[in-house]
């Protein structure tokens, strides 16, 4: 008896686009917090950072995979030093300016968002290498779960949780430029970070945000 084996060469194009390649990626950020729209008088001082990170996403749609839409979800922690006072009584919040001639420590607003990034991307990766350019923009729905004040003055000490002047709902636009890990960012909110309700001498505080930083992307 005699055994017939054969064998088939299979040809493998290795220059072929991975249909499976997409950038998942983990997102670390950390910017500073400036103010516009501020009211007359009121000033920022010290550092105001903020950290973002989380998870995105990537769903490409043309055959180089080099464009593509990504949505994810994250978490990020502001923090405004400023001027502005505080204060509560029976329920309801008095805002002013801290003047010159009154002294502070401590005047410090933190903010605790759920993030909801919503992205067009360009790159010009492949999946054989994950070192190039990109320019990701698209807009960030924000949740605000939990917020702090703390004054410590010489006139006056002050705490509160959850206030019920601010924006729960926080929306706005950015942008990250970059090659391989590191990017930079930027960050415009489109509403005020209180309501109408919160006002200085009978003027809402209409105060939005714009961010400036660095944005790492980790596959």
């Amino acid at each position: 008896m005699v055994l017939s084996i054969s064998a088939q060469n299979v040809e493998t194009d290795f220059d072929a686009p991975d249909s499976l390649y997409r950038e998942d990626q983990f997102y670390i950020g950390i910017t500073y917090n400036n103010l516009l729209t501020r009211p007359s008088g009121l000033r920022q001082n010290k550092f105001a950072p903020s950290i973002m990170c989380g998870f995105l996403r990537d769903m490409p749609f043309n055959k180089k995979r080099t464009w593509s839409i990504a949505a994810g979800l994250g978490y990020s922690f502001s923090i405004y030093n400023q001027n502005l006072q505080i204060t509560q009584s029976n329920g309801t919040n008095a805002y002013q300016i801290i003047d010159s001639e009154n002294s502070f420590s401590k005047d410090k607003l933190s903010l605790h968002f759920i993030d909801l990034p919503i992205e067009l991307r360009w790159r010009n990766s492949t999946f054989e290498s994950h070192r190039f350019w990109r320019i990701y923009t698209g807009l960030k729905f924000s949740y605000l779960f939990y917020d702090q004040y703390k004054l410590v003055s010489t006139a006056i000490r002050a705490k509160q949780t959850n206030n019920k002047d601010l924006n729960n709902f926080q929306y706005g636009m950015y942008l990250a430029v970059g090659n391989n890990t590191i990017n930079v960012y930027a960050y415009y909110g489109f509403n005020p970070l209180f309501k109408s309700s919160a006002k200085i001498d009978g003027q809402s505080i209409n105060m939005n945000t714009a961010n400036f930083g660095l944005m790492f992307y980790i596959l």
